[in-house]
């Protein structure tokens, strides 16, 4: 006979937390919101930890390469989408690793018979303005010279000019040797009042740049996730059906993390996925598996080796699985149980799993409460969908901006990859839609507004980190009556648009 859980599942909506004592300590500019992103044992620091709790999905109209760069500049992690080729996948991830490395490796490279036209060309496909010039027009030939805005006009210049006749030749240029320190080289950018400073071996081979501008977005941007080498730390997806093609490309591409993007992760396959993984290249490279909805599903993942593991079936905004198949459970039920059997296996073994909520955010408050319910941190799709950053469209639909946002399993997509069911290799029926999401701007300005309220929030319960706040929290379940309470009711409000003073 089966097995019934009487007890209703819950979602976010329908908690809320009661505020805790907060001493003056208790302000958001203290709160630390560095997070574990893989497992570790008890003791020990994971390998690679998040500035803040965000990561982004899986997915074609979420995760490219700019979102990756975007959120890794703010302390996050975005999962480069891995339904595509796997050489534009791999492409991605290099893209997002060399985007800015300390020493950065030229995308903007021309040979000295280019003509002017060719570099303007070059500059307004790549938006960089500093160009090296090599003998064979490669990232890494023997370096002549550089050419950047400041050597040519078009206006005053033929179009049919070499670059050999306008570029700043290298006699005139201040390099540095290979293995200059990143320290270093930004000394030598600031006494010689440099933007860029070539790094060439002892052939003369160009092998990096370092700019200025590096210098001051990190210290702008203090929270922004690094790896050993000074690059974005960057992640991607992989499926359970072409790994051992993907998996190696990735990894030569430089991804820091993988996770599979499943539908559901309670399976062989994830098995075997993480098994040639651990073959292959034992604990060195990291991967995530998922997604689980109850305690079982957790060990199952943590006996196969993941390095963190997802919880959410059907939560997401674009997610038709309840409806097309009847499966899944509310958002906060879920995470709960999973949690405690995450806590349950740390206490067993001594190895700490972090947990991913994986969908059912719709508001910003709705990430405060998935941390204090337990989880490390949270995967969002629309979320960053709605940003300058995320690869899909903006479209004007009545006077209005909206970004165009679709699920993995929608016919859009076509990812039959993360259905591990066997079978052909086609989409039987749809498990996500195709729909729009209110255009929100850059990711830099809404996720300061939404960490914002977390640390706000964490403040009131007390807490300055996530393990405290998962420790002092106190969550109570609300009836339908107080949902309607806490928004603005009984009175009528006032037009907020611009033009009211």
């Amino acid at each position: 006979m089966a097995t019934f859980l009487n007890e209703p599942s819950h979602t976010f909506n329908e908690y809320l937390l009661i505020p805790g004592y907060s001493s003056s300590k208790c302000i958001p500019a203290n709160v630390s919101l560095k997070t574990p992103l893989v497992k570790f044992n008890k003791g020990e620091e994971a390998a690679i930890s998040l500035n803040i709790p965000l990561v982004s999905a899986i997915m074609q109209s979420v995760s490219g390469d700019k979102l990756a760069v975007a959120l890794a500049t703010e302390g996050g992690v975005s999962f480069i989408y891995g339904s595509q080729s796997v050489s534009d996948e791999a492409e991605m991830v290099k893209r997002a690793k060399n985007f800015k490395a300390g020493f950065v490796t030229s995308d903007s490279n021309l040979k000295p018979t280019n003509t002017l036209s060719e570099v303007v060309a070059l500059a307004e496909k790549t938006g960089h303005n500093t160009m090296a010039v090599t003998e064979n027009g490669e990232p890494n030939g023997k370096l002549l010279g550089v050419v950047t805005s400041r050597d040519y006009r078009v206006s005053r210049m033929s179009p049919d000019l070499q670059v050999s006749e306008f570029m700043t030749p290298l006699d005139k240029l201040i390099t540095a040797p290979e293995g200059t320190s990143l320290k270093v080289a930004n000394d030598i950018i600031w006494d010689h009042k440099l933007n860029s400073l070539p790094i060439v071996d002892e052939k003369g081979n160009l092998c990096y740049f370092v700019f200025r501008k590096d210098y001051s977005s990190h210290k702008q941007n203090p929270t922004e996730l690094l790896d050993s080498q000074k690059r974005y730390v960057v992640g991607a997806g992989i499926n359970t059906r072409d790994y051992s093609e993907r998996v190696p490309a990735l990894v030569e591409a430089g991804a820091d993390v993988l996770c599979i993007d499943s539908s559901e992760g309670f399976s062989e396959w994830q098995k075997l996925t993480i098994d040639w993984i651990r073959s292959k290249y034992g604990d060195s490279v990291k991967v995530g598996a998922g997604n689980v909805v109850d305690a079982e599903g957790f060990r199952f993942l943590a006996d196969c080796g993941a390095d963190f593991i997802k919880v959410g079936i059907g939560g997401g905004s674009i997610c038709i699985t309840r409806e097309t198949k009847g499966i899944g459970r509310g958002q906060a039920t879920a995470l709960i149980e999973v949690c405690a059997e995450r806590d349950k296996y740390f206490e067993e073994t001594g190895v700490y799993i972090p947990v991913c909520s994986d969908g059912g955010i719709v508001y910003d408050h709705h990430i405060t409460l998935a941390l204090a319910m337990g989880a490390d941190f949270v995967m969002l799709g629309r979320y960053f969908a709605r940003f300058d950053e995320s690869p899909s469209n903006k479209v004007s639909l009545n006077g209005t901006y909206y970004k165009e946002y679709w699920g993995e399993g929608s016919a859009r997509a076509r990812n039959w990859q993360r259905y591990d069911l066997g079978g052909d290799r086609k989409l039987s029926f749809e498990e996500g839609v195709d729909s729009y999401v209110p255009y929100a701007g850059s990711l830099k300005d809404n996720v300061a507004v939404s960490l914002s309220k977390v640390r706000s929030t964490m403040c009131n319960c007390g807490a300055l980190t996530i393990p405290e706040l998962q420790k002092k929290a106190k969550l109570t379940l609300v009836s339908a009556t107080s949902i309607i309470e806490g928004g603005a009711h009984d009175v009528i409000q006032k037009d907020q648009s611009p033009s009211v003073k």
